[in-house]
């Protein structure tokens, strides 16, 4: 039996990982999928990284690029399996966690391989477990193509004739920019009214002054973390208004209903569209672990990743801590301190 099982392999379980290796505790990380990086190269072809490389430092090993370089999915890969090498961290692949239960000193986890017991567990699912495409999608006409952003590549997935992008955040936007870059006319769905950050201001990138103002570091326990948390997240580095503003785009408010080949939205009743992507977000899942006490939002209830079952902690939660536990070089500071209590408390 393991003395830990770290569940997935991304920068959250990566840096997990690091720590335990340090405190030679005997540990296994499991992943469902084929290859080290994986969540990053399922993600869109063109995806960039908001965060300059000097900040997406994971424990013990820094990003391999010039300062002010922004790393695309593939850069972000590479290092993840370079890190694995460099720590020689013991890893199972193509190994799905299907149900997590108790058992007086141990943990059971039942895979798609069979069974492994562990005496403590880390869960390192991160927060995108089920992309949400909302109920009335269904009743869209066959003959239109419908793709969630987590399964968008670029736009040679997209049939010929106009597009709609429905989603007002990050991704819906850098994957309108991407659509309408070009001929192909566009619907956008969903609110104007965000707010949006240069990636640069004064010469000085955008998570420079983050760090120096302290804004990364506010834990979501205090009065200035909770209305940062409860507030919309702002775009960052994507000329909203520009893309916008072109012929070819046209902004139609929030999509209401479908039937067949009609779409409803808040401005007008569309009926000639022939794509939908929908940068629509997830929906957590969790219902795999025995026991666990939920939030309203569906995630664990915790303290920085402590849970209610003794044994068992999370880490790579959306504002975990901080709103810079969400980030590639802020995650290690979540797992130096999810270490440390374990090593005192375990």
């Amino acid at each position: 039996m393991l003395d830990f099982i770290v569940v997935g392999a991304a920068q959250a379980g990566l840096a997990m990982a690091y720590y335990l290796k340090e405190q030679g505790k005997d540990f296994l990380v499991v992943d469902k999928e084929s290859e080290i990086g994986a969540s990053w190269l399922n993600r869109w072809d063109s995806l960039t990284l908001f965060t300059p490389s000097e900040f997406n430092n994971m424990p013990g090993m820094e990003f391999p690029a010039e300062k002010g370089h922004y790393p695309g999915k593939t850069e972000v890969a590479d290092y993840f399996q370079d890190y694995v090498e460099e720590f020689q961290i013991p890893i199972e692949l193509n190994m799905m966690v299907e149900k997590i239960s108790h058992h007086d000193d141990h943990f059971l986890l039942k895979t798609s391989r069979g069974e492994l017991r562990a005496k403590e567990v880390v869960v390192a699912t991160g927060p995108f477990h089920i992309p949400y495409t909302p109920p009335f999608s269904k009743k869209i006409d066959q003959d239109i193509f419908q793709i969630h952003s987590n399964y968008y590549k670029n736009p040679y997935q997209l049939q010929e004739g106009k597009a709609m992008v429905v989603g007002a955040g990050d991704s819906g936007f850098q994957i309108l920019d991407e659509v309408s870059d070009g001929d192909r006319e566009v619907y956008f769905s969903g609110t104007t009214e965000v707010k949006v950050l240069p990636q640069e201001i004064l010469g000085k990138t955008l998570w420079w002054w983050f760090t120096k103002s302290g804004f990364l570091s506010f834990s979501r326990d205090t009065w200035l973390g909770k209305k940062i948390s409860k507030s919309r997240q702002p775009v960052i580095g994507t000329p909203v208004k520009e893309i916008l503003a072109r012929e070819n785009v046209e902004a139609v408010g929030k999509t209401k209903n479908a039937e067949g080949e009609l779409i409803f939205t808040e401005n007008r009743k569309i009926s000639d569209i022939r794509n939908i992507i929908w940068a629509t977000g997830y929906r957590p899942n969790f219902s795999w672990i025995e026991g666990l006490e939920l939030a309203k939002n569906g995630y664990p209830n915790h303290y920085r990743g402590v849970s209610n079952i003794d044994g068992l902690y999370f880490i790579g939660l959306p504002w975990l801590h901080t709103r810079g536990s969400a980030t590639l070089g802020g995650i290690k500071k979540d797992a130096k301190y999810l270490a440390e209590y374990i090593n005192q408390n375990g």
